[in-house]
């Protein structure tokens, strides 16, 4: 079953809407990830800047605490954004001020030692980039960047043709070429396993039919909000249940008494979008109602009933509603029972209304 599922995603392409919400999931995973890499590229700078200072003779000057500042201001920059399309330009920020600080190190140099010091900043900067979780353009913009300022053939002397230049040209290339198919593959890879995890919480989640949220779904997600949202407001729990709902599908069919589940929990969908709302099974609903007043229980119930109620459709139905409120000590089943009494209330007194529960 799980083979079939991946075999159908690795045919179709990601639309780019999903690609979107990868990028955003990949970076709010590896955000400290990131910020631990940029610290680790600036300690490497500092080691390369003080080789060079001691070894190679250069003085460490101000221009390198401008660098330093400059690199700390895009790390706590880093620490600040949440969105992952400032993230892609933020790396090239970062990539530019890395390989300028690297190039002006080496420029005190000797001719024939510079290929050598850029190809070795050139390599780490992009193993670096490929690791990062980066949309295709943020990093091929880094590998621009990366080869305009750490080109090993601009201004050292080095020849094309000889042996020096051949074997530059060769790792170069072969630098490029791994750190880019490195990107390419891992990015898919990650890709398809965020495809694949979000499709198959999808369906365990998400009615096949409603395309709402499931019983599994509502579940989960009203406990967490019976114990762990605050009590400003009162909380109630509704059950829905369409009038007549075994007759539409004995006259008309199971086509059409599909699409009337569909429409119905369209309109729950869009009158109570600010609640949790799930498909329970057959033709009940269910919505929870976190922090809110009584009279405004009474107003979406009354305004859900009549949106049900006008639909222009060939099939009209209405629906009825049972209400409960949460009581201090209350679980999430004994709430569920008592909507379900109200909701026998609302059923046999006429239907096409909501019942609050009245406690014994």
């Amino acid at each position: 079953m799980y083979k079939t599922i991946e075999d159908e995603v690795l045919k179709k392409s990601a639309p780019a809407r999903l690609k979107t919400e990868f990028l955003q999931h990949e970076f709010d995973r590896l955000r400290t990830f990131c910020a631990l890499i940029y610290i680790a590229s600036i300690v490497v700078w500092i080691a390369y800047d003080l080789i060079l200072s001691f070894i190679g003779g250069q003085p460490f000057t101000w221009r390198s605490l401008v660098f330093i500042g400059a690199f700390s201001t895009l790390v706590i920059a880093l620490r600040l954004i949440r969105d992952a399309r400032h993230f892609q330009t933020l790396n090239l920020l970062f990539v530019f001020a890395m390989a300028f600080g690297t190039r002006l190190l080496t420029e005190g140099l000797p001719g024939d030692h510079q290929p050598a010091w850029l190809l070795l900043a050139a390599s780490t900067t992009l193993f670096t980039a490929s690791v990062l979780p980066l949309s295709r353009w943020s990093f091929f913009g880094a590998q621009i960047v990366t080869w305009a300022f750490l080109n090993p053939f601009y201004n050292t002397g080095i020849e094309y043709m000889g042996l020096s230049g051949v074997m530059a040209i060769s790792y170069s290339a072969f630098i490029c070429g791994l750190t880019i198919y490195s990107f390419l593959i891992l990015r898919k890879a990650k890709l398809y396993n965020f495809i694949m995890s979000k499709l198959l919480l999808d369906q365990a989640y998400i009615d096949t039919l409603t395309e709402i949220p499931n019983r599994r779904s509502f579940m989960t997600r009203a406990n967490q909000q019976l114990n762990n949202a605050p009590r400003e407001n009162d909380h109630y729990l509704a059950m829905i249940d369409i009038d007549n709902f075994k007759k539409v599908n004995d006259v008309h069919g199971h086509d059409v008494g599909d699409e009337v589940l569909k429409r119905v929990a369209q309109d729950i969908k869009s009158v109570m979008a600010h609640y949790e709302y799930a498909r329970l099974g057959g033709e009940e609903f269910a919505i929870y109602l976190a922090g809110v007043r009584r009279e405004d229980v009474e107003g979406l119930a009354g305004e859900l009933c009549r949106v049900v109620r006008e639909q222009p459709t060939r099939h009209p139905v209405t629906i009825s509603i049972g209400l409960a409120r949460v009581q201090d000590g209350d679980t999430l089943n004994q709430v569920l029972v008592k909507a379900d009494e109200a909701l026998y209330e609302s059923k046999h007194t006429g239907k096409d209304r909501y019942t609050f529960h009245c406690p014994a």
